[in-house]
């Protein structure tokens, strides 16, 4: 997700939420969560989730309740008495466990269900919810939005477990089905590919399964009066695009792009790393773009403002697609290793920028450099980022984890040279695959690939108060800080 402040930029959604999980005859259900320093009531622990397989059935209001089943196949690993689930802003009608009807109840944003017995460790998990899903929450506070025609989803960080239950922390990545039922003359599209579609009088029901495992908060769902672009990428890559259909002239052109912007990746980092790829275009007003697994969000207004110069349009879309491989393919282990999704994205952005009219790398790097302190007071170093504040998460995306983290890239580059940095983005994409990585893992690899130990180098980088002076521009400074009032 790019920050859409400075550079033309529109601010992100928060993520404050309602639960309305109807509770059961569970006495004292307490929240839980996997310790992540900056969420640390998301996630759960004692199981690893394999598959999720949701049901949705929209009812032609983008303002009232849908009907959904998520069905949850798990493995335990530790020994559970009581299960938790994330969720929010949705009514829980009915829970089973392996078959068999279960108690549950609520607390916070948890959804806690006992199960009939004591399961042991290392064990299958089946469960099932029957619940509501509900978009007319307060506007930009995650989850659903509401678009002109319909609904998209809008999930990052940790609004995810506001559409559906599950354990909604990237840690936990599992195989995605959707089936989604809706009014025969909408559209509903999910990530990964097409897996039929049924007519049932008034209503049609589309399906949709993902081939490689998926962060919760990278699923995502529209429904809407839409048109479906088919084409194809590199390598037969299937391509799809989704459009409001009243636009579609209009998109057109914007839609051509993203062969060429496959291929302009795939040269630096390797084989786009999905079963397909497209753009969705909503039809509401999102100052934000999203990078969904297989199927990138962006607003309408975003290919429409006049003011936006093309390379900017064009960066921008890149930063998404990069994103495919930096975030999704190789997701990350903790929220405070986010600056490893968001400054390659931004990295590849800017580099694309510079090749097609916008401003040169090494010039946006130094103005990036000169206020580095200030976002780091602002907001933290980039690998150990301040929390979020309070009803306002989405605060975590500060300027520090974008050009502030593409900037210890850049750093980066300049210290062990471009051979050495090429190899290792290419190695990282390729080693963690389909799984989850840390800072620690990166900095490991980029001291294996430049044959030395980078730690002290990094260390100053990714923690420091300060920035360090930048290799090979010895003349480069940093602004103080402007004084907090």
């Amino acid at each position: 997700m790019p920050l859409l402040s400075r550079r033309l930029r529109a601010a992100l959604l928060a993520t404050a939420s309602l639960s309305l999980v109807a509770a059961a005859a569970l006495p004292d259900p307490e929240p839980l969560g996997i310790g992540d320093r900056l969420f640390p009531e998301l996630g759960n622990p004692g199981y690893d989730v394999l598959t999720y397989d949701i049901a949705f059935t929209y009812h032609g209001s983008n303002t009232k309740p849908l009907d959904a089943v998520t069905k949850i196949t798990a493995r335990t690993t530790a020994p559970l008495d009581r299960i938790n689930l994330d969720f929010a802003r949705g009514t829980v009608q009915g829970v089973e466990v392996d078959g068999v009807a279960a108690d549950f109840g609520s607390k916070n944003e948890d959804l806690v269900i006992q199960a009939p017995r004591r399961l042991p460790a290392g064990v299958p998990l089946n469960i099932t919810v029957r619940h509501t899903s509900d978009p007319a929450g307060t506007a930009g506070n995650g989850g659903w939005i509401r678009t002109a025609d319909g609904l998209a989803m809008a999930n990052q960080a940790d609004a995810a477990h506001r559409v559906f239950p599950g354990n909604d922390h990237p840690s936990d990545k599992a195989h995605f089905t959707f089936r989604i039922t809706a009014p025969k003359d909408l559209t509903a599209v999910a990530n990964g590919l097409p897996a039929g579609h049924t007519r049932n009088g008034a209503t049609t029901t589309w399906t949709y399964r993902t081939e490689h495992p998926m962060a919760t908060e990278l699923a995502q769902v529209s429904i809407g009066r839409s048109h479906v672009h088919h084409h194809t990428g590199p390598h037969g890559l299937p391509l799809r695009d989704v459009v409001p259909a009243a636009d579609r002239a209009t998109m057109e052109p914007w839609l051509k792009k993203t062969p060429a912007q496959l291929e302009w990746m795939e040269r630096r980092v390797g084989r786009y790393p999905f079963e397909t790829y497209g753009v969705l275009v909503a039809d509401s007003r999102i100052g934000f773009a999203l990078e969904t697994q297989t199927i990138s969000l962006f607003g309408k207004s975003f290919f429409t403002e006049p003011a936006y110069p093309e390379w900017y349009v064009d960066s921008v879309m890149i930063h998404e697609l990069a994103h495919q491989w930096f975030g999704n393919s190789v997701s990350p282990a903790t929220w405070s290793d986010l600056w490893l999704n968001e400054g390659h994205a931004t990295w590849y952005e800017a580099l694309h920028a510079e090749e097609n009219g916008g401003v040169t790398l090494e010039r946006r790097m130094r103005e990036a450099y000169r206020l580095s302190d200030g976002w780091r007071a602002d907001g933290g170093p980039p690998a150990r980022p301040d929390s979020p504040a309070e009803g306002e998460k989405l605060s975590l995306f500060r300027p520090v984890v974008y050009d502030g983290s593409a900037l210890i890239l850049y750093a980066l580059r300049q210290e062990i040279g471009e051979a050495a940095f090429d190899r290792l983005q290419r190695t990282w994409v390729r080693v963690h695959r389909n799984g989850t990585a840390t800072t620690e893992d990166f900095t490991r690899l980029a001291s294996g690939i430049a044959g030395r130990d980078l730690t002290a180098f990094f260390e100053g980088w990714l923690y420091g108060e300060k920035t360090p002076p930048m290799p090979g521009h010895p003349d480069w400074r940093a602004a103080e800080p402007a004084a907090t009032p």
